[in-house]
């Protein structure tokens, strides 16, 4: 007879994967034990394995639920009247869903490394369409650039995620720069510098093996 699945199970595992990342995010995955990890969580270890198998398993739930629903806000973005608006929207969407899941995504950073190679590929699946879209979104704001040296391409997408990516360790909430303010920096960083590539303004750049 199959277990019935109780009301409240999906407000309990959002719970616990909460509380997990948190816990994995200060003490480091490999570091982290399964008793340790229910403490924090305040609930029992039998009660984590009625949840998830492994250690492994709940990592997965943890990175897949991020990276899903950033993907999900990504490409929820409306259309923008113009390919820099589009870019603007596309940082500050990022950002956004940043704002509560600084602990997913440190643990993102440091431990997806750490999972069985199948669920490392479904993870960077995710990764890559988001990398594509950005990709996409920057192609769009120089079009005759990219069409000359499209090898340039995917570095400023990855330098775009790279500014992102790492706002959490020195932002602070009520400090400096906000999130949307920050997020509008990274877009006027990019469109100034490839406008200055554009324009033959910058050092000859030649990518190598």
């Amino acid at each position: 007879m199959a277990r019935t699945i109780a009301k409240d199970h999906d407000e309990k595992r959002a719970a616990l994967l909460a509380t997990a990342a948190r816990f994995f995010a200060e003490t480091g995955y490999d570091r982290a034990s399964m008793n340790e990890l229910a403490k924090a969580c305040g609930v029992s270890k039998a009660l984590i394995y009625h949840y998830y198998e492994s250690k492994d398993a709940l990592l997965f739930d943890i990175l897949d639920t991020h990276l899903s629903e950033l993907l999900e806000a990504v490409e929820a973005i409306p259309p923008a009247p113009d390919p820099q608006a589009a870019l603007f929207a596309l940082t500050e969407t990022i950002l956004a869903a940043y704002r509560d899941a600084d602990a997913e995504h440190k643990v993102q950073l440091d431990a997806l490394g750490t999972l069985p190679e199948e669920s490392r590929k479904a993870l960077k699946a995710i990764q890559r369409r988001l990398v594509e879209i950005m990709a996409e979104t920057i192609r769009a704001t120089q079009p005759e650039l990219f069409a000359r040296r499209s090898d340039l391409l995917k570095p400023v997408a990855m330098s775009a995620f790279g500014m992102l990516n790492w706002f959490y360790m020195w932002y602070r909430e009520g400090s400096g720069l906000g999130r949307e303010a920050y997020a509008e920096l990274v877009a006027d960083l990019i469109l100034g510098g490839l406008d200055r590539i554009a324009q033959g303004k910058a050092q000859t750049l030649e990518i190598t093996n």
